[in-house]
């Protein structure tokens, strides 16, 4: 499937007309004119007020982990222990979240019974074995993304989850936990735009100073990340299997590699795909270029075309003016209006705690998790070098 489509031509298309298809009009998101309006909660935390789990952290290489573990407080977890030998990470890490008990080896927390849940954010190439030897000892994992980075790892992953029946379930945060992305998802289940027929989503990530040694080194290192398509590219694959409702779906053309940092041979800074589902199709850029002046590290951007209408984020700056980020603009059969997202309540961390305790699959979907990771794998394995005039 992959060698019958003309890739170069796939992407310049979806890259130009096809993506600019699907785009507003700059005047649009700044027009003086437009309603405005803010998003209720769209969330009640009320019925899990009650539930608790205990949950332990291994591997603090990246500070998503952050993030992580407080969602799950949120939903009820709780932290009883937390395993790392850098005293960076352990300072930083009792810094937020208080005296945590610090485990002597991770064969501790494995070896806690009562602890249901372990958060990891090691790196990325040592999420995918960490998760395996978590479920083996009887306990659900919650991964940052990327959380597989090999073909290999995920064939594990998956006979590793049909064997326990635990939960192997990763992070994306760029919609689990932007307030924006989730309503976006309520207006697209009650039928704002009709039907989507695609998503175009635009994830430019701050890269740094690259001689001020501000990345550690196995940032630079793609068999250490996966690849730009694998770690960024996760987070938009599976918003586009989320928004356009895809239970089956492959990439029929991807590029990435490395355009502007040749001091890092191995690190890539540009990639794109083209996805088809059976829900509808998606197109990708995900890139290190966001320039120093931008106030934020990244100006992520979710398009989402529907028969009836489409649906615009700016989920971390606007450009026109607007402070803050969770920015939404919504054009459908009656009319044009923005809606602030900043008082959205996130549902993952409350809905992934009751999963554990019930075994249901409401915050995440697995299949839809592992799908995720097969399609920016797959990606990845296939990507041809960038087309750069």
């Amino acid at each position: 499937m992959f060698d019958s489509v003309n890739r170069r031509n796939v992407l310049m298309s979806a890259g130009t007309a096809g993506v600019l298809s699907t785009l507003p009009s700059p005047a649009l998101a700044g027009a003086p004119g437009i309603a405005a309006e803010t998003a209720p909660a769209g969330f009640d935390p009320a019925p899990f007020a009650k539930q608790a789990v205990k949950f332990a952290v291994i591997g603090l290489d990246h500070y998503h982990i952050m993030g992580m573990t407080a969602a799950v407080q949120r939903g009820g977890g709780k932290l009883v222990k937390f395993y790392t030998t850098d005293p960076k990470q352990i300072a930083d890490f009792r810094a937020k979240f208080g005296d945590i008990p610090l485990a002597k080896s991770e064969a501790e927390i494995l070896g806690d019974k009562s602890i249901k849940l372990v958060c990891g954010a090691p790196i990325p190439d040592q999420r995918a074995p960490l998760g395996i030897r978590v479920m083996k000892a009887g306990k659900d994992y919650l991964s940052d993304k990327p959380a597989i980075t090999t073909l290999e790892q995920l064939a594990e992953v998956r006979k590793t989850v049909a064997e326990t029946k635990k939960k192997f379930a990763i992070m994306y945060s760029e919609r689990l936990e932007v307030k924006a992305a989730i309503h976006a998802g309520y207006l697209i289940d009650q039928g704002a735009i009709g039907k989507v027929i695609q998503t175009v989503n635009l994830a430019p990530h701050r890269i740094g100073n690259v001689d001020a040694g501000g990345r550690p080194e196995w940032f630079w290192h793609k068999n250490r990340y996966g690849g730009i398509l694998t770690d960024i590219g996760s987070h938009q694959i599976e918003q586009f299997l989320y928004y356009t409702k895809s239970t089956s779906a492959h990439v029929v053309a991807s590029q990435a590699g490395n355009v502007a940092h040749p001091q890092y041979p191995e690190f890539e800074d540009f990639g794109d795909m083209v996805a088809v589902g059976n829900g509808g199709t998606g197109y990708i850029r995900v890139d290190w270029f966001t320039p120093d002046g931008l106030p934020t590290w990244g100006d992520g951007r979710l398009f989402v075309l529907g028969t009836e209408g489409y649906i615009e984020l700016r989920k971390y700056y606007d450009v026109s003016g607007r402070a803050g980020g969770n920015h939404l603009f919504i054009a459908d059969k009656k009319g044009v209006r923005y809606i602030d997202c900043n008082n959205v309540l996130l549902p993952f961390g409350p809905l992934f705690v009751r999963d554990i305790l019930d075994r249901t699959e409401k915050a995440q979907d697995q299949a839809e998790a592992l799908l995720t990771a097969e399609l920016v794998l797959t990606a990845e394995k296939n990507a041809t070098k960038p087309v750069i005039a």
